[in-house]
């Protein structure tokens, strides 16, 4: 039988590396990497080969490198366009899997994945491996292997909770940070907001914990009343993206209770 591990691998230093994904990394025969499109992509992949070369360094394992079906930016769709744009861009990412699978993994051998992160977490590479793993006519074993997530990360650095005691937190996407009503944000982390969508937030008694590239070495983290840092953050945003040609963002927006108003 085949297997295929895919491995949360933090948010990019090999520090967040935990023992279950090293030891699931020294079992694997050949890591495919993908690699996206665009500025930035050399530095994605060497961190990942970094990773490697921590974990396995004497390089007794086959890497193959494919490229990566650029991610729409389909933020102004409505939902059913929206949602029809992402099937497909699974559907190609599906179809190098299988690919992947079939031509370049031998019975009785296990590919491994390294996925940002936690791989549960903002990232449906699990339901797309699955789904092909299920339509190979040889069987494929898929295990997942928990990461730390940029999530935990971004509460860590800034030294707080993701929670307050009897409160809730709400994990959402930046599409849906720009549709939610302002008035129901209350405890809530947005991953990857394209569109800087805090914007919205404005006036509503928010404090911001913001992070950018977590984890790594250039790490960012701005924090503070929404109101009082957004100009700053929105200046962060660009100046980062211009200097990398990629950034990878998480923040936690958080209402100010009456005695913190």
């Amino acid at each position: 039988m085949k297997h295929c591990a895919l491995i949360g691998i933090g948010p990019g230093h090999p520090d967040f590396l935990t023992l279950q994904a090293m030891a699931a990394m020294r079992r694997v025969d050949v890591f495919f990497l993908l690699e996206k499109a665009g500025r930035g992509k050399d530095e994605l992949l060497a961190l990942r080969r970094q990773i490697l070369q921590r974990v396995r360094p004497a390089g007794d394992y086959r890497e193959l490198s494919v490229p990566s079906p650029p991610r729409p930016r389909a933020v102004d769709q409505d939902g059913d366009a929206y949602r029809a744009i992402v099937a497909d861009w699974h559907a190609q990412k599906r179809r190098i899997f299988a690919d992947l699978l079939t031509r370049e993994l031998a019975d009785g051998e296990t590919a491994g994945l390294l996925l940002w992160g936690d791989p549960v977490l903002y990232d449906q590479t699990i339901s797309m491996v699955e789904a092909v793993a299920r339509d190979l006519p040889e069987p494929v074993a898929v295990s997942v292997i928990p990461g730390i997530s940029a999530v935990q990360v971004l509460a860590a650095r800034h030294r707080i909770p993701l929670n307050r005691v009897g409160e809730s937190v709400q994990i959402i996407t930046g599409r849906e940070a720009e549709e939610v009503d302002p008035a129901q944000m209350h405890n809530a982390v947005v991953m990857l907001d394209y569109n800087a969508s805090f914007q919205r937030f404005v006036g509503q008694d928010l404090d911001i914990y913001w992070g950018g590239y977590l984890g790594a070495e250039d790490e960012v983290l701005i924090a503070g009343p929404l109101d009082e840092v957004l100009e700053e953050l929105l200046r962060v945003k660009v100046q980062l993206r211009e200097k990398k040609g990629w950034l990878m963002d998480t923040y936690l927006l958080r209402r100010r209770l009456d005695h913190e108003a």
